[in-house]
């Protein structure tokens, strides 16, 4: 504020005093005058000046006390140095909290990178750039929230502990719960939940919540992460598209103040439209393989085998299709563009196409090589339904494939109450923040991503 309110000359003092409040940063005393500066929740910092005359001699011996780190209250006059720097000439200050532990290195930060994920708090104390992410998260999601209520969608919200996980294929984590006496899961996705109010006739909804997948930690994965879902009744996937496309354009010009950016060296441009390219035929493009034109399972094992491609964990054609996207394609996808044709086999909640009852009317969202999102049409026929779920169940029975979507009866005797032709999706929030953001990692997107106890941890864990 002091900042925003003083355009002062070289050498002026104001005689408005004032009391402001922050972290220690620096600390120079020489002779009768010590040079301060001080760091608040706003990211910036302002010089104070303490000289020997204007302070009790008590006061004076505290100043040496005083650490890096250390949060004091001052009070003083506002006025600029002979360099021209605005500074607060100081009267009297007050300790507010004493820093016990040394402050990490302003200008060096934390080396170790572990240590910033599982001390966050010192990497705020130091690192713009974690300020920085925070601020484009909260604006992010504000954003959003704001968008879809424009657009007519009301924020709901659904349970994290399901007697059956759904939504997504995912491995989830499973915990109990002693009052109900069962088995709960934590949720992997709020599909389900979300669609059921559609069933109710609430028309548009969405919520942002917490999703927990049992799954590999790497610079795109954290079992804990937030989504962005939501559903139009009487929509369809070519609608999501639009809206997808409006809503991140519409961020990012209120983030970054332009639609263009740049992520990890590449240009990007989030103005509509932006590029639709199929599946099936990028992989064709890419590397030759058609799968319009092979339909059999045994032969997409075999165009696996000779094309290198990892099919050990593929247990029917959709799988082995989307091993070949992921190996020849995505990395690729660097502007925004919407990939759809998915196979229906690992699109259990999506329509079929009525031209290809091969295809789901499905798409994901690519951003600088990353899979930010995924839509589709959501099938609404429960017979169909059932008939995908018990598909699904083979997997899990015969494969112990745990990424695989159980049956779920009562989401069945939702649909036959009848759901309306519906629109979905969802957004990975924490991998839209790292665009926005020039992120490499998700754990920088994360205020607290998941990393292993340190040694000292595990053996108070053990204790």
């Amino acid at each position: 504020e002091l900042k925003k309110k003083y355009q002062l000359e070289p050498a002026t003092h104001t005689e408005e005093y004032v009391r402001i409040a922050g972290r220690i940063l620096t600390n120079r005393t020489m002779g009768k005058i010590a040079f301060l500066n001080l760091q608040d929740s706003s990211d910036e910092d302002i010089q104070i000046v303490m000289l020997k005359n204007n302070l009790s001699e008590e006061t004076w011996t505290v100043l040496g006390l005083l650490d890096l780190g250390d949060i004091i209250g001052l009070e003083g006059e506002v006025g600029t140095t002979k360099k021209g720097e605005l500074s607060l000439f100081v009267k009297d200050f007050t300790i507010l909290a004493k820093s016990l532990r040394p402050m990490p290195d302003k200008y060096h930060g934390i080396v170790d990178v572990e240590a910033r994920y599982r001390h966050r708090y010192l990497d705020l104390m130091v690192n713009s750039q974690t300020r920085r992410m925070m601020r484009i998260t909260d604006q992010v999601y504000h954003l959003m929230r704001s968008y879809l209520r424009k657009e007519g969608f009301i924020e709901v919200q659904v349970p994290i502990l399901q007697k059956i996980y759904g939504g997504a294929l995912a491995n989830p984590f499973k915990t109990y719960s002693n009052a109900l006496e069962q088995d709960v899961y934590l949720s992997i996705a709020s599909e389900l939940d979300l669609k059921r109010l559609i069933v109710g006739d609430m028309g548009k909804v969405f919520d942002i919540s917490r999703d927990f997948r049992n799954e590999a930690i790497d610079s795109t994965h954290n079992p804990e992460f937030s989504m962005m879902e939501c559903y139009a009744a009487f929509e369809n996937y070519e609608y999501v598209m639009r809206l997808t496309e409006n809503l991140i354009s519409h961020i990012s010009q209120e983030v970054l103040g332009s639609m263009k950016t740049t992520y990890q060296g590449n240009e990007l441009d989030f103005s509509p439209p932006w590029d639709r390219v199929s599946m099936i035929q990028s992989i064709k493009d890419a590397c030759g393989v058609d799968f319009y034109e092979i339909t059999d399972y045994q032969e997409a094992l075999e165009a696996g085998k000779e094309n290198n491609i990892p099919i050990d964990q593929c247990f029917n054609r959709g799988q082995v299709i989307q091993k070949f996207f992921d190996s020849f394609v995505e990395s690729n996808l660097i502007q925004p563009t919407f990939v759809y044709e998915f196979p229906v086999e690992i699109s259990p909640l999506a329509k079929k196409s009525p031209k290809n009852p091969f295809i789901a009317e499905r798409f994901e969202i690519f951003i600088g090589g990353l899979e930010i999102g995924n839509a589709f049409s959501e099938l609404n026929d429960p017979d169909e339904q059932k008939e995908r779920f018990m598909e699904q169940e083979l997997l899990i029975e015969n494969h112990d494939e745990k990424e695989a979507h159980p049956m779920d009866e009562d989401y069945i005797n939702a649909l036959e109450y009848g759901l309306a032709p519906t629109g979905g999706l969802g957004i990975g929030m924490e991998r839209l923040i790292m665009i926005l953001a020039d992120l490499s990692s998700i754990k920088e997107a994360l205020i607290f991503p998941q990393v292993r106890f340190s040694k000292t941890e595990s053996e108070e864990k053990k204790v």
